[in-house]
């Protein structure tokens, strides 16, 4: 799957994470990552983590948008493949995204072009 497809299918896939008693997120101070949120692409993730808790989700879109400033989301801390997840990320994803789109538009159109002999 292209890189632009697995971050679009990410954005409107739900994430879980451990509710704190006052609405808000579990923030760990992290010496070199910073402020991040520790977020779950299962309920069975989230478990092997935290143990019986209880729990929220959002889609990951949403929850980029709750985030507090300067604090990033790490996703899957305990999996194969963890990564962090921010608004910056999603936009700079969604831009190159549309980046490739029209390199992939202007090839067509040239190719176009040469066949038609103009």
């Amino acid at each position: 799957m292209p890189e632009r497809e697995k971050w679009a299918a990410l954005r409107k896939r739900r994430l879980y994470f451990q509710r704190p008693e006052n609405p808000g997120f579990l923030v760990s101070e992290t010496a070199e990552g910073g402020p991040l949120v520790p977020v779950f692409t299962s309920l069975q993730g989230l478990a092997l983590f935290a143990g019986a808790c209880g729990w929220a989700s959002t889609t990951a879109e949403d929850l980029v948008d709750l985030l507090p400033e300067g604090v990033r989301a790490l996703v899957d801390p305990l999996g194969e493949h963890p990564f962090l997840l921010d608004a910056r990320t999603l936009r700079d994803a969604e831009g190159q995204g549309a980046e490739e789109q029209g390199a992939e538009g202007q090839g067509a159109e040239g190719h176009e072009e040469g066949a038609d002999g103009g």
